[in-house]
């Protein structure tokens, strides 16, 4: 690790193999907590290339425990987290209301690093028991077109890294990658970034992947949809600018997404929104997230059909029934 520290102390980067190699032996526990803390700060002071995230990425896929539902249409709903924006579980709620649209969803998600609650902090929240087994995921997935990957049971070999991670408390290149490595490898990925950059380095490395994706970013700084300003999606099919209005929708403020101070408050605002109770802000930002999440699954989507399919799953209950279905 001296030698890997020395050079990237010279603003050298990685190659894809090197990365690769690196996080397999971090992941293995080779190396100490100072030193895994000194190759992640390192990535907190400069941008990661796209062949050293292409290198972390295949080192993680290739360590976890893989979920193979290649039988089923599957899309993942997540963001990378590290806005610092504190809004609301915005891509948790997505999830549900997708689900309840008919489309499969295979969630990956994990606690709150740097931000108050995560998708497993809500869902913990509620009872949900987490687990890796295949024919009980299935099941679910079969029952109530959802389940949950809470991320550490499938990627084990990480437990060297997370009381790092959990010590330094701010957003690393293990957020960047939280997305990119879901264990299931659906075909599917709508996913939120928190910066442009990052935004373009995904979009270079899903050209490379055999799948149907979107890549989503608010300009004013929130990894999904905020509807608090102009927002870039990036897809299949290149890149657009939108605006709330755009999508038949409002702009709102940001106080509008707040997501409480504790899990138990940002808990019971997913609660209040899928029982139909939401703010109009926060039922519209779900919503929008919600519309372009189907028609990446489903790219003959129009944002009009799309966008009733949403608002019916959410304000028929549809997306309720799933998330209690999922904890039951």
């Amino acid at each position: 690790m001296k030698e890997i520290l020395n050079h990237l102390f010279e603003y050298k980067t990685l190659s894809k193999e090197i990365s690769k190699e690196v996080l397999m032996n971090l992941a293995q526990g080779k190396y100490n907590n100072s030193q895994v803390a000194s190759f992640i700060t390192v990535f907190l002071m400069r941008s990661v290339t796209v062949e050293e995230l292409s290198g972390f990425r295949e080192a993680m896929m290739e360590l976890c425990i893989p979920l193979d539902v290649s039988a089923y249409n599957t899309i993942d709903v997540c963001g990378t987290g590290g806005d610092a924006k504190d809004s609301f579980n915005i891509s948790t709620i997505t999830s549900f209301i997708v689900a309840g649209s008919g489309q499969m969803v295979v969630k990956h998600g994990n606690y709150g690093v740097s931000s108050v609650s995560g998708s497993s902090n809500v869902l913990q929240y509620y009872g949900y028991n987490f687990t890796n087994d295949s024919d009980f995921l299935i099941r679910k997935l079969e029952t109530c077109n959802i389940c949950f990957l809470h991320a550490p049971l499938f990627h084990p070999a990480m437990k060297n890294v997370a009381p790092v991670r959990k010590d330094l408390g701010v957003k690393t290149f293990f957020n960047m990658l939280g997305p990119m490595v879901n264990p299931a490898n659906p075909n599917n990925q709508f996913v939120g970034v928190f910066s442009l950059e990052l935004a373009r380095l995904y979009g270079y490395l899903y050209q490379s992947l055999n799948k149907n994706y979107s890549i989503i970013h608010s300009l004013d700084g929130y990894d999904e949809i905020s509807l608090t300003g102009n927002f870039k999606v990036i897809g299949n099919d290149g890149e657009r600018i939108l605006n709330p209005k755009d999508i038949n929708m409002s702009q709102y403020a940001p106080e509008d997404l707040y997501g409480g101070e504790t899990v138990e408050e940002a808990a019971k605002i997913v609660e209040k929104i899928l029982n139909g109770k939401g703010s109009k802000a926060q039922n519209e930002v779900v919503i929008a997230n919600a519309i372009f999440a189907l028609i990446t699954a489903q790219p003959t989507l129009d944002i009009a059909t799309a966008k009733q399919k949403a608002e019916d799953s959410l304000f028929g209950g549809k997306a309720k029934e799933m998330f209690l279905k999922l904890l039951s």
